[in-house]
């Protein structure tokens, strides 16, 4: 027999629930059907998420279509291909579950390369486009290197909507707002672990948490300045880093810790807010080039894990390759 709610008794509330009152909630992973099970307004994927879910067998359809898609294997760029058609089947699965948006990433190995970045994001963007699905639904992830930021404005004239990923300095953040993309994702995970790493201990108190002060900076001043670029809390540890910033304009969360968030009870207050964004006494911190990089060379964190995630992306796409090339056609 079914329970049913009486009127006059306070339902009690998840921190999920909550916290969807404060910020956009947004997926971070390939998994379609955790998608499905948290309702998000986005989702967001990279190469190694899409690695990890390429390996499920519940997936083999978008892998097999991929394949499919790309063409004569013996054409030089066949790996390149198949990945764009792998990232857009993806990102379509998706799409058909949230009302939203989906991210979808340029892999790495352009980072350093403006002109081959934009190009890869507009043959995302034909690809979309050959399925029916407007550009209003689609942001496309770039590193947020000074080419890849240039690459993005660019883009962003052409009303191609971008998302700048492996952000960690705040020299990166202002080039962003500067050159008018539409999201940022600020790894706060990523911090938190070297920071961890650095000082040698194996948790950091929340109140002191690096990777949560950076993107509290990041919304301040995006905040005060009234730039349209947006901030998307990513890459989180614990659910705590996520409470912290109840109010950032969107949060990428995975699946783990939305189950998390969704099996405790609890109200959630905000903890950003414009108004006192706007309150606060800072400085215009505009940049150009030989800036950037001197500001962004100074915090070693940020060098060091830009790098390290370039990297790592790089070497997930060529694994992701790799196992879509080993199928039959």
């Amino acid at each position: 027999m079914a329970v049913l709610h009486h009127p006059m008794v306070p339902r009690m509330t998840n921190q999920l629930e909550s916290l969807r009152r404060h910020s956009v909630i947004v997926a971070d992973t390939g998994d379609i059907e955790s998608i499905a099970r948290f309702r998000p307004q986005d989702a967001t994927t990279n190469p190694s998420l899409i690695l990890k879910a390429a390996q499920d067998p519940r997936y083999r359809h978008i892998l097999q279509a991929a394949v499919s898609g790309a063409g004569p294997r013996s054409a030089a760029d066949w790996s390149s291909t198949v990945l764009e058609h792998l990232f857009v089947g993806f990102g379509r699965e998706i799409l058909a579950l949230v009302p939203g948006r989906v991210s979808t990433e340029v892999d790495a190995s352009p980072s350093f390369d403006t002109a081959a970045t934009e190009t890869k994001a507009r043959r995302f963007i034909e690809r979309y486009d050959a399925a029916g699905i407007g550009r209003e639904r689609i942001l496309v992830k770039v590193a947020s290197t000074w080419e890849g930021i240039r690459a993005a404005e660019r883009l962003e004239r052409d009303g191609i909507h971008c998302n700048l990923t492996l952000l960690f300095s705040f020299a990166q953040a202002v080039a962003c707002a500067d050159a008018g993309v539409t999201l940022i994702s600020p790894f706060v995970g990523r911090i938190y672990d070297w920071y961890r790493k650095s000082r040698g201990v194996d948790d950091i108190a929340a109140a002191e948490d690096p990777g949560v002060a950076s993107v509290a900076r990041i919304y301040e001043y995006y905040k005060k300045f009234g730039y349209r670029t947006q901030v998307m809390g990513a890459s989180f540890r614990k659910t705590t880093q996520i409470i912290d910033l109840a109010g950032c304009d969107l949060l990428t969360i995975s699946p783990d810790l939305l189950q998390k968030l969704a099996a405790t009870a609890g109200e959630v207050e905000a903890r950003l807010t414009v108004e006192a964004a706007r309150a606060m006494p800072l400085e215009r911190a505009p940049l150009d080039e030989p800036t950037f990089r001197w500001q962004h060379n100074e915090d070693a964190m940020a060098t060091e894990k830009l790098a390290e995630g370039i990297r790592a992306f790089d070497a997930d796409a060529r694994k992701l390759a790799a196992l879509v090339a080993a199928l039959p056609a």
